[in-house]
């Protein structure tokens, strides 16, 4: 007997019968059947759903996977698995996770998951993971591997961005479990953020934060509102106010030109009725309406020759206060100018004069040092001259007459002492003695000294004498 591994047959539904030459399937839908060889199939009425099969191969053929349609199946050698195509809903909740930051939240996604029956290979993998398996298992394995991913993803997340982008989580959710879903045949069609649930009060917090931003906002919006709205209002009040006057004006012309077109009208029906009835009054009252236009011309004329000599009044009192006022402050200003130069130049001839003059004494005060100087040196020259004829006789005089002035000048520190208090220690005489003594040791030191700075011997000069 020939394996027919797919082929178009007829698909029976409810209590349809299998016929003996094998399992006619047709529109299949969403499961999945693999097919076995075993000697156990009936050929009994079956109810088939939506499935996709899988045909074993017969004769060590590789298996056939059919994602819905049609195929031929021999009763008692091969046997038909079905697996559930269809989307499954799943709710995926992380009680308590900790984010990261430390704060722990609950969190709820759904997440819509199917077996991909479109590509051959996760067709493969998802039968080699979950052919024989139920949907709630199925279901189950799915919901774990999804719940850790989220685990993971909000502790890489604070709670704030998990709060204010969910689409960031959902989308860092969502590509993480796709990645590893794949490899189970698994496909995820979608994943939303349901809820975010904290036991600690955190997101009450912010929200109160918020809230309080939001009320704030809006007083200030309340306000600016109502600041807009007065200024409009006072802007729609200033246009209604320039609108009334403008009509005010508009109204007030209309009724000058009515009263003026009213008084011609009245003016000419009084004319005429003065022409017909009252020409003499009319008469008269042209000579007074004359009259009084002769007298307003002379009112005109008075008035001009008023404002003529008002004018020449003017003009008087300027020249009047040019000739006052301002010609005596010109003149004042000229003399206090005159004196303040004249000032000048006198404190400058001045201070030339006392120049002048300091120079005059300073060239006179060196002409008489100069003389002085002059004079000394020939005074110099001349003692000069004379020590030159001067004998030793003549010098020792001189010397001589010297000495009773050196004599007074060593004793006269004596003659200034209130007291003197002399000690002696060893022999020889004391008081006065001592004292006179020693001046005229001093005295006879004398001699010595002179020799020794003129080179004038004056015991020799005077044993020669």
């Amino acid at each position: 007997m020939r394996c027919l591994e797919s082929a178009e047959v007829t698909y029976y539904r409810g209590n349809d019968l299998l016929p003996s030459t094998g399992i006619v399937l047709k529109n299949v839908g969403k499961s999945i059947v693999r097919i076995l060889d075993i000697d156990d199939l009936s050929t009994h009425s079956r109810h088939v759903d939506q499935i996709q099969f899988q045909v074993p191969g017969c004769f060590h053929k590789s298996p056939l996977l059919v994602p819905g349609g049609r195929v031929f199946v021999w009763p008692g050698i091969q046997r038909v698995e079905r697996m559930p195509l269809n989307t499954m809903t799943l709710i995926i909740e992380s009680p308590r996770i900790y984010t990261q930051l430390g704060v722990p939240i609950t969190v709820t996604g759904v997440a819509q998951v199917k077996i991909n029956g479109s590509n051959q290979e996760m067709l493969a993998a998802a039968c080699e993971q979950f052919l024989g398996k139920s949907e709630n298992e199925i279901r189950e394995i799915a919901q774990e591997t999804l719940e850790g991913h989220q685990r993971a993803i909000m502790g890489n997340m604070t709670v704030e961005e998990i709060y204010k982008d969910r689409k960031k989580f959902s989308k860092a959710v969502f590509e993480v479990a796709s990645s590893d879903l794949v490899n189970m045949g698994i496909s995820v069609v979608s994943y939303t953020l349901k809820d975010i649930k904290d036991d600690e009060g955190y997101l009450r917090s912010l929200g109160l934060a918020r809230t309080a931003q939001v009320k704030c906002d809006a007083r200030i919006g309340e306000a600016e509102a109502r600041r807009d709205a007065g200024i409009r209002e006072a802007e729609a009040e200033k246009q209604r106010v320039a609108g009334k006057l403008l009509n005010d004006i508009e109204i007030s012309k209309s009724k000058r030109d009515f009263e003026l077109q009213n008084a011609a009208y009245e003016k000419e029906v009084q004319s005429r009725k003065a022409e017909s009835e009252l020409a003499y009054e009319l008469q008269a009252a042209k000579v007074k309406q004359q009259i009084k236009e002769e007298e307003m011309q002379i009112t005109v004329l008075e008035k001009t020759q008023q404002i003529q000599v008002e004018e020449l009044e003017i003009v008087r009192q300027e020249r009047h206060l040019d000739a006052t006022v301002r010609k005596p402050a010109e003149a004042e200003r000229f003399r206090l100018e005159r004196l303040a130069e004249a000032d000048r130049l006198r404190l400058t001839a001045e201070a030339e004069a006392e120049a002048e003059a300091i120079r005059l004494r300073g060239l006179a005060e060196a002409e008489a040092l100069k003389a002085i100087a002059h004079a000394e040196a020939e005074q110099m020259a001349k003692k000069a001259e004379a020590w030159k004829n001067y004998q030793n006789v003549a010098k020792l005089d001189m010397v001589l007459q010297s000495l009773p002035k050196i004599a007074a000048e060593i004793s006269s520190p004596l003659t200034k002492c209130d007291k003197v208090t002399m000690i002696c220690t060893g022999e020889g005489d004391i008081g006065v003695s001592k004292l006179t003594g020693e001046l005229f040791t001093i005295m006879n030191s004398l001699p010595n000294l002179i020799h020794t700075m003129t080179g004038l011997d004056i015991y020799k000069n005077i044993k020669t004498i």
